[in-house]
């Protein structure tokens, strides 16, 4: 009973001393980090095999464009070579490592749980600047010279997930040129600031 009073108090207060609809704005930066598995498909998924990867973010919202988030996001993938991949080639070693820098857009559903806590759906969509450094190594006796490549691509992803406000579960499909893979992310969103 005093909590359903204190936070209708609370509620109160802010509707009274809220001042002209028209002129409050809402705004706020949230911090992320997620961490999970690769899955690579396609040409991608004959040379490699299941990889790992985290990443870093920070999202921008204000009540002009609620309930779209803007975000940028730096991360590191890493996937190693398949066993049948260095049976079937010269290889002896394969591995890609990606660096990407991402821009996007998220978008949160109304919710589709309210009564226990809060679930929440989400689609993003961003564009992608990877970094990439791959290491070839041919089995002995094979008469070419190993080499490390690396350079630029550009892709990006697209994804849907579910969020508890603080947690949230997120599966993207990502393109980088040739290399198609699904990512799967466990991450924790906290406020930065947010201002009323």
């Amino acid at each position: 009973m005093r909590k359903v009073l204190l936070l209708s108090l609370l509620l109160l207060s802010q509707v009274v001393l809220a001042g002209d609809p028209g002129e409050s704005k809402a705004r706020g930066y949230f911090f992320a980090l997620g961490v999970g598995p690769r899955v690579p498909f396609g040409n991608f998924s004959s040379k490699t095999t299941l990889g790992y990867g985290f990443n870093a973010e920070i999202s921008y919202v204000d009540n002009k464009i609620m309930p779209y988030f803007i975000f940028g996001r730096i991360g590191f993938e890493q996937f190693p070579g398949s066993q049948d991949f260095y049976q079937d080639t010269e290889y002896s070693h394969y591995s890609i490592q990606y660096l990407p820098v991402s821009v996007g857009v998220r978008h949160y559903f109304p919710p589709i749980l309210k009564n226990v806590f809060l679930l929440t759906p989400i689609a993003e969509v961003s564009a992608s600047m990877v970094i990439y450094q791959e290491l070839q190594d041919y089995k002995p006796g094979v008469n070419k010279n190993s080499f490390l490549e690396d350079g630029v691509r550009f892709g990006g992803s697209a994804g849907f997930g579910i969020s508890a406000f603080v947690l949230e579960m997120m599966a993207n499909y990502n393109v980088y040129q040739d290399n198609h893979f699904v990512s799967f992310d466990l991450k924790v969103r906290l406020p930065l600031f947010v201002s009323f």
